[in-house]
């Protein structure tokens, strides 16, 4: 039986044994919780649901787990292999309780070099317990390759999920308001590792005493043979998260993620070759453990000067107010309207807002026309009777914005946010 085949049959016991599952429902029920606040935000801001809480946390469940298997099969053939006291369980514990510190912490670069330092001051030390076992015994190559290999799993997952549970944003630029999106997303991770034990662990859940290939492992260096050779190695089971955070003004919600996944992609192919340098000693190791939560701030920093220095995508001017975003199949869909368009005039009339469309359509017995430049600079127009307490299904970047009414994102809690942005509807 081949590693493949070992691998998915140790990921299956997330879902059979009992301490596992519940970590998994747990966490499902968490990033419900969560998606249900953003379905909320839609729902004020657009008028209309995009995506049901449910959905949105069903493909972080599925598409995580599918990642997970992805990142588990990376890492047992290249043989990414830890001491039974390691302690690398640690770096997922760490990772969440980062997330609650600030979102963008839940990486796994953090968390690792957390248990990186935290490795190298006990085996400095000689830090062992009262039977001499070292604690953190923990090989610093692998873990950067672990880190390494789950950041190119986030990018895929980010490239390809990043952009659902989108919130649309505003803010201002040299004195006009622009439009963009705010993305954020969590994803279950089940990943399974070889763990090293001195002798086999009977009875203990999620594990599987198995065999390797000749060719086993491709990070075959000396100290991993040596642990091989002397160690009953199994397949162990852990749940982690992975998170992505970002906002642009310049690129389309799904063009934004694709970037920043590519970014992530190449990021973790970086510190996986980065990682190898740990091998020469102390000197790579520390160099190692500094490169990795730098590298992936200074990843963001490049992304951040690359928003500032594009275009905003979507402003409203003299040709018209422009369209941010349109709710699959809604009204405003079916009648043609698309993100990035600009509505010029509504019955002939200039506009500076949505509201603006709900009084002329009271004016004019609910008879609208629009007139609309697409993206490609092209014109049309657009004839359709408004219905009484029917949202249109889009959102526009109003002219001007009345100070009075503005809800900041920065530093508040959601519920505060939450119920700013309804007093202010009223």
């Amino acid at each position: 039986m081949n590693l493949i085949i070992y691998t998915l049959r140790s990921l299956s016991y997330v879902i059979t044994e009992p301490s596992l599952m519940i970590v998994l429902v747990l966490l499902g029920v968490l990033f419900y919780g969560k998606n249900r606040k953003i379905v909320t935000m839609q729902k004020i801001i657009i008028g209309d649901n995009v995506n049901s809480a449910l959905e949105l946390t069903l493909s972080q469940i599925v598409l995580g787990i599918f990642a997970g298997v992805f990142a588990s099969i990376i890492l047992t053939n290249l043989g990414v292999i830890f001491s039974e006291n390691s302690g690398i369980e640690l770096m997922f514990v760490i990772s969440i309780v980062l997330a609650f510190v600030k979102p963008r912490y839940i990486c796994f670069s953090y968390s690792g070099a957390i248990l990186g330092i935290i490795s190298l001051i006990f085996t400095y030390f000689n830090i062992t317990t009262s039977r001499g076992t070292h604690l953190f015994d923990l090989d610093i190559t692998m873990l950067m390759t672990f880190v390494g290999v789950s950041h190119f799993v986030e990018g895929i997952l980010v490239m390809f999920d990043g952009s659902r549970g989108y919130v649309p944003v505003f803010s201002n630029k040299n004195g006009k308001i622009i439009g963009g999106y705010a993305l954020r997303r969590y994803w279950i991770v089940p990943i399974a590792i070889f763990v090293a034990y001195s002798s086999l662990s009977i009875g203990t859940a999620g594990t599987e005493s198995i065999s390797t290939p000749d060719w086993w492992p491709i990070l075959g260096y000396d100290s991993v043979i040596k642990l091989i050779e002397t160690s009953i190695l199994t397949l162990s089971p852990l749940i982690g998260m992975i998170g992505y955070s970002s906002v642009s003004f310049t690129r389309r919600k799904k063009a934004k993620s694709l970037s920043s996944g590519i970014f992530i992609c190449v990021y973790g192919i970086l510190l996986t070759l980065v990682a190898q340098v740990a091998k020469l000693g102390i000197a790579g190791e520390i160099l190692v453990i500094i490169f990795a939560p730098l590298g992936h701030e200074a990843m963001l920093l490049l992304q951040r000067k690359l928003e500032d220095r594009r275009k905003p995508l979507f402003v409203s001017d003299e040709e018209g107010v422009a369209v941010l975003d349109v709710v699959p199949y809604s009204t405003a869909y079916n009648l043609g309207l698309r993100e990035g368009d600009k509505i010029a005039l509504v019955n002939g009339v200039e506009i500076n807002s949505e509201a603006d469309i709900y009084t002329i359509a009271k004016e004019n017995f609910n008879s609208l026309e629009f007139e609309v430049i697409d993206r490609k600079k092209n014109k049309k127009n657009i004839k359709f009777r408004y219905e009484n307490n029917t949202r249109l299904g889009f959102v526009l970047v109003p002219k001007f914005v009345d100070m009075k009414r503005v809800v900041s994102f920065e530093g508040d809690k959601f519920s505060k946010v939450l119920d700013n942005i309804k007093k202010n509807k009223k």
